[in-house]
């Protein structure tokens, strides 16, 4: 379980890319030529490796159809890719963007390359990203700051000396660690205490779970095309105890016939599993002989803010079910939109609001609508209309939206987009609804077990949030480029 590089990357579409850490592991290096033998692939160079990622990716080049890359029968379900070099395809090459940076990282895979393992065997995969997840959480706030972005980025090679050392990450909460190595802890007497308990905690036990689900949509209403949705849910624990290596066992319930968790991939801090429960795979059609639970995590928990565990999931219907109808008549468009929250959901939203943005056009000169329910905005730039539904559905659970647009001269400020060209168009819906989970997971704070003095006050959370949700004009050609971009 060791990672041979890992990078972190930015991508500016007009400047291109630039490498703006980049730390590489010599020892892990030579474990992977004996491991990979003659179907090992050498690191290339930085510059080599940010032009081939971004090609991978399609952050460059994208318009141009190249066989490899852009297949319909390699189409990415996952962050991992196979990037092509010089000296041949670099796998598994985990990546993902966040807030215009590329966090990557290559794991170690302790066996030949050809053919290729199950992802599910690579176990640096697993720990790689809750590195890269760490980086993530310890640069995220000052992505508005550039410079205390490049001051964290310039503490990040002593960071990785005591979170990764030699390439094997132990410590992930990057946030928690020293950057000064004057300032380094010396390590603990306690041979029982792990690498990522990196302190003691003294006072009253607290527990702290919170399961957040971010539901993914693609709503198409058209008899050709399917739509398509998927939940993808992260289990985050705080845990403040006593002792040196405190055991903690936590076990997610899911209501009677609920939809199985699949894909589940547990921090390193988990002792034991059944390995039944990480076989469960979305990529197999879903019968009777899924694993369906009890999901049972014992761990000994790090010192602060940790994700138990990430899953997916397939649930029969998506939360809100929508049409949206764009059509030219003369110079204007004219739009409808219809909302419905489906029963089984619970009707109490932190917030609720459909964006309908309008590409490749001036600004709007001219609004006339109608909403049944909830306001309407309009963006200071004139090229988008926000519709706020508020906090709560009324009794029908449907909302609709109609109205007439025009627009002036289109400017150089107005937003373009390749894909959203003629009628081509979507509406993106906003909303959290707290207390509440699609697959109906919840944890039962009874079932906690904590093996350490004192009786432990227990706080368990959940919400539901949209990512990605578009629903497309049922009006136009489905995009085949969104459809497989976000998949």
């Amino acid at each position: 379980m060791a990672l041979r590089a890992l990078w972190l990357l930015r991508h500016d579409p007009g400047a291109g890319g630039t490498v703006l850490f980049s730390r590489r592991y010599p020892t892990v290096e030579i474990r992977a030529e004996t491991f990979n033998g003659s179907t090992h692939v050498p690191v290339p160079s930085d510059s080599a490796f940010l032009k081939a990622l971004l090609f991978e990716l399609r952050l460059v080049d994208d318009h141009i159809f190249v066989e490899h890359r852009d297949t319909c029968t390699r189409i990415n379900h996952s962050s991992v890719y196979s990037v092509r070099t010089e000296g041949g395809d670099l796998w598994p090459v985990l990546a993902f963007q966040k807030s215009g940076l590329i966090y990557a990282c290559l794991p170690l895979v302790e066996e030949t390359l050809e053919p290729r393992p199950p992802l599910l065997t690579v176990s640096g995969l697993s720990q790689g990203l809750a590195l890269l997840l760490g980086i993530v959480d310890y640069i995220s706030p000052s992505r508005k700051n550039e410079a205390e972005m490049s001051a964290k980025i310039g503490q990040l090679r002593n960071l990785l000396i005591q979170a990764c050392p030699l390439g094997t990450p132990l410590n992930t909460n990057i946030r928690s660690l020293n950057s000064s190595f004057d300032d380094i802890q010396e390590m603990p007497t306690d041979e029982n205490q792990p690498a990522w308990r990196s302190n003691t905690y003294k006072g009253k036990p607290q527990v702290n779970v919170c399961i957040t689900e971010k539901v993914k949509c693609k709503q198409y209403d058209k008899r050709d095309v399917v739509d398509t949705w998927q939940v993808y849910g992260a289990v985050n624990c705080k845990c403040d105890i006593e002792g040196s290596a405190p055991n903690v066992t936590l076990s997610l319930n899911l209501p009677t016939n609920g939809p199985p968790l699949q894909d589940i991939v547990v921090h390193h801090c988990v002792t034991s599993v059944d390995p039944a429960m990480l076989m469960s795979s979305s990529v197999e059609p879903l019968d009777d002989s899924v694993y369906n639970g009890p999901y049972k995590f014992p761990f000994v928990p790090p010192s602060d803010s940790f994700n138990l565990c990430y899953y997916t999931s397939q649930v029969p219907v998506p939360p809100i079910l929508g049409c949206y109808q764009l059509i030219e008549e003369g110079s204007q468009l004219k739009i409808t939109v219809n909302l419905k929250l489906h029963e089984s959901i619970k009707n109490s939203f932190e917030y609720c609001e459909a964006r309908i943005p309008f590409f490749n056009r001036g600004p709007i000169s001219q609004l006339e609508y109608k909403v049944s329910y909830g306001q309407l905005d309009l963006s200071r730039e004139k090229s988008l209309l926000v519709w706020v539904i508020g906090q709560k559905f009324p009794k029908s659970l449907e909302v609709s939206l109609t109205g007439t647009v025009s627009f002036g001269t289109a400017g150089k400020e107005h937003p373009t987009d390749y894909v959203c060209t003629g009628n081509t168009a979507y509406v993106k819906l906003y909303f959290r609804i707290p207390d509440f989970t699609l697959t109906g997971c919840y944890v039962d704070q009874h079932s906690i077990q904590i093996f350490a003095p004192g009786k432990p006050k227990i706080t368990a959370s959940r919400e539901l949030i949209s990512s990605d949700y578009y629903i497309w004009n049922s009006k136009a050609p489905a995009p085949m480029v969104y459809k497989t971009l976000f998949d």
